[in-house]
C-alpha cells in the first residue's frame, strides 16, 4: 500500500511538472502571438503611410528610396552604432578594414547628441590640423550637424584626396568655436606607429588601431625588440579607436596565460553570449608590462587593457578611456546593402561593462600640454547641444576661416611616466629574488 501511495504521489508531482511547463510554455506563447499582433497594427500604420506618400506626395518618389529612408530611421532609434549601410557605404566599410581609405583620419561617434571625434588618426590631414579627441563637430562646411547620423557624417567629410573640408569645432572645456579646414587625403592605415627600444632595454610599442594583421605584426615587432633585449614593455594605445573583436582577442593573447578570460559578450540571444579565451601562453606573459590608454582609447582597445588589468598582469596608465563596449554585427543584404547591428555588450574577465563608463587607469596621469601657466583655470561649464545650435543659428553669417591652426605641442609626461614606473618594478623585483 506505501510503495503504491508513493508511485501515486510521483505520478501526481509529474503530472502537475508538466501542466506547469506546459502553462509556462503557453504564456510564452501567448506573449510571443501579442506581441506579433502589436507589430502588424503598428505595420499596418507604416503601410498607410506609404500609400498616402507614394499617392499624394509633390513628386513620385522611388521605392527604393523610400524603404532605404524607412530602414535608416528604424536603426536610428536604437543607438549612434546601429546603421543601414547602401551598396556605397558597406563597401566602403570593407575597404576600411582592408587598411586604406580617402577622408580626414577621424573616428567619429554621436555624444550628448553632438557629433564628436573620438580619436584623430595619426600622421593623417586630421591630426595634422590639430583636432582632438573629443572635438565636437558642430558644423561641416558651414552646415549645422544637428541631427546628423553617423552615416550622413562619414559621407560629408569623406571625399576625393586634394579636396577640402571646413569644420566648425567646439572644442571640450571651451566656449570658443574654431574653423579648421583639412584637406581630404588617401588614409593608408598602419597598426604599429612605432615599436622601438627605450632606456634600459624597455620596448615601447604602439597599437594605432586592430585590424585583420594587426596581432601578427605585433607579434612580429615584440619578436624583434625581444631579439634586442627587451625585459619590459610600454603597450601605447592612446588614441586608438579599437576595430575587430577577433583581432583584439589575439592581441590579448600576446599578454595573457592559457585559459586566461580576455573578453566575454552578452545579448539577447543565447548564440551571441560567449567567451573568449587565450588559446597559448602569450609570448611576453611574464615580462613588466605598462599600458597607456585615454580618452581617445575605444572599443577593442578597452578589451586588451581591461583584461590586462583584471587579471593583475600589467598597470594601465594614463587618463579614463571612451567607454565604447558594444558589438556591431553586420547582416548583408539581398541588394548589396547592408546592416550594421548592436547585438550584444561586452564585459571584461572580472564582469565589468564598460559602456559609456570607460577603463579607469590604475595610474591617473593627465597629458601635459605645451601651455603658458597663466592659461591654466577651470574649465567653463559646457552648454547642452540642442543650446549650442540654438545659438549658431541665431548668429551671424558664417564669418572666414581663421586658417588652418598649429597643432598643439605635447609633452609626453605619460610615457616618461610609464618609464619610470617599469623602472622601479625592475628594481623590486631583482631585489626580491636577491632576498634569501
Amino acid at each position: 500500500m506505501t510503495r503504491w501511495r508513493w508511485a501515486a504521489a510521483t505520478l501526481l508531482a509529474a503530472a502537475l511538472a508538466g501542466m506547469g511547463a506546459a502553462q509556462a510554455l503557453t504564456g510564452e506563447a501567448k506573449k510571443a502571438a501579442k506581441d506579433n499582433e502589436e507589430l502588424y497594427k503598428e505595420l499596418e500604420l507604416f503601410e498607410h503611410s506609404l500609400a498616402i506618400v507614394r499617392s499624394d506626395y509633390v513628386e513620385e518618389p522611388q521605392a527604393q528610396q523610400l524603404i532605404y529612408g524607412a530602414i535608416k530611421g528604424m536603426l536610428a532609434t536604437l543607438d549612434p552604432y546601429s546603421q543601414f549601410l547602401d551598396p556605397d557605404s558597406y563597401n566602403e566599410l570593407k575597404v576600411d578594414t582592408e587598411g586604406e581609405f580617402g577622408g580626414l583620419g577621424i573616428e567619429i561617434t554621436i555624444k550628448d547628441d553632438l557629433l564628436t571625434i573620438i580619436t584623430p588618426i595619426d600622421d593623417t590631414p586630421a591630426f595634422r590640423a590639430g583636432l582632438l579627441a573629443n572635438d565636437h563637430i558642430v558644423k561641416i562646411d558651414g552646415e549645422l550637424t544637428r541631427g546628423i547620423t553617423l552615416l550622413d557624417a562619414v559621407k560629408k567629410l569623406r571625399g576625393k584626396p586634394g579636396t577640402k573640408v571646413r569644420l566648425t569645432v567646439l572644442r571640450e572645456g571651451d566656449n570658443e568655436l574654431k574653423d579648421v579646414t583639412v584637406e581630404r587625403a588617401i588614409i593608408k592605415i598602419e597598426s604599429i606607429r612605432e615599436a622601438r627600444l627605450l632606456e634600459e632595454r624597455i620596448g615601447y610599442v604602439r597599437l594605432s588601431d586592430f585590424r585583420e594583421t594587426s596581432a601578427q605584426d605585433l607579434g612580429a615587432k615584440l619578436a624583434e625588440l625581444e631579439g634586442q633585449g627587451m625585459d619590459s614593455l610600454v603597450f601605447d594605445l592612446r588614441n586608438n579607436p579599437g576595430g575587430l573583436l577577433d583581432v583584439s582577442v589575439s592581441v590579448a593573447e600576446l599578454f595573457l596565460k592559457r585559459r586566461q578570460l580576455i573578453v566575454s559578450t552578452k545579448g539577447r540571444l543565447r548564440n551571441q553570449n560567449m567567451e573568449f579565451r587565450a588559446r597559448a601562453d602569450g609570448r611576453v606573459n611574464g615580462m613588466p608590462i605598462v599600458v597607456l590608454i585615454n580618452e581617445g582609447s575605444a572599443s577593442a582597445s578597452e578589451i586588451v587593457a581591461g583584461a590586462i588589468q583584471d587579471h593583475h598582469r600589467g598597470v594601465v596608465l594614463g587618463t579614463k578611456s571612451h567607454g565604447k563596449a558594444s558589438v556591431q554585427t553586420i547582416f548583408p543584404l539581398k541588394d548589396g546593402s547592408a546592416l550594421r547591428l548592436t547585438t550584444s555588450k561586452y564585459f571584461t574577465p572580472s564582469g565589468r561593462s564598460i559602456h559609456g563608463e570607460g577603463i579607469a587607469p590604475d595610474v591617473v596621469v593627465p597629458l601635459e600640454r605645451a601651455a603658458p601657466a597663466s592659461q591654466e583655470q577651470a574649465k567653463p561649464t559646457e552648454p547642452p547641444a540642442e543650446e549650442i545650435f540654438e545659438q549658431l543659428e541665431s548668429a551671424a553669417p558664417d564669418a572666414p576661416p581663421n586658417g588652418k591652426p598649429k597643432p598643439e605641442t605635447k609633452l609626453d609626461n605619460q610615457l616618461a611616466r610609464a618609464v619610470d614606473l617599469l623602472k622601479g618594478i625592475k628594481v623590486y623585483r631583482s631585489a626580491e629574488r636577491a632576498t634569501p
